[in-house]
């Protein structure tokens, strides 16, 4: 599926804090979500290349797949991604320029979970998210962001417009495996 929606906004000041729901929020171009821990310059993987800690995404439905595996109440929140969507293939977009409401992002890689969010939880979550844990996006046109905004791809010619990087300048995004 090429649109989605915004489903929830999930953020927090600091390293392993608890993550609070937003209704609206702004991304900033080259940052991340405004206030949350990555924009400020922590977060436990604050060591990752600038253009993959800025964003995290993930989607409803897999939240929901890997609580119903693991057989346990796991919350969207608890994942402690960014961005929750519904309707659109997240990695597909890794390596794609696609919008965010107003905002440009281009899907950096895939997001797999690690014993952190192990630890945070209490659950048993790498293997069931190994392939459900959403992506990570960088922003490249800020904007504000609410609830029920439209996620959709965007094509090459309008992120040039917009100001995007092209040609050599493009961001190579990074294929993890698991």
């Amino acid at each position: 599926m090429d649109t989605g929606s915004l489903l929830e906004i999930w953020s927090t000041p600091r390293a392993a804090g608890p993550m609070r729901r937003l209704p609206s929020a702004r991304l900033v171009a080259g940052v991340g979500l405004d206030g949350d821990r990555y924009a400020l310059g922590g977060g436990t993987w604050a060591q990752y290349p600038d253009l993959e800690k800025q964003l995290t995404l993930i989607d409803r439905a897999d939240v929901a797949a890997v609580a119903a595996e693991v057989g346990a109440g796991l919350s969207t929140g608890d994942t402690r991604r960014n961005l929750v969507t519904g309707g659109i293939e997240l990695p597909s977009l890794v390596g794609r320029w696609f919008a965010v409401g107003d905002a440009l992002l281009f899907g950096m890689k895939r997001c797999p979970p690690c014993t952190h969010l192990e630890r945070l939880t209490g659950l048993k979550l790498v293997k069931a998210m190994v392939h459900r844990g959403g992506i990570n996006a960088a922003v490249f046109g800020g904007a504000l962001v609410a609830e029920g905004a439209p996620v959709r791809l965007v094509p090459d010619e309008e992120a040039a417009r917009r100001g995007a990087p092209t040609g050599a300048d493009r961001p190579v995004p990074r294929i993890v495996t698991g």
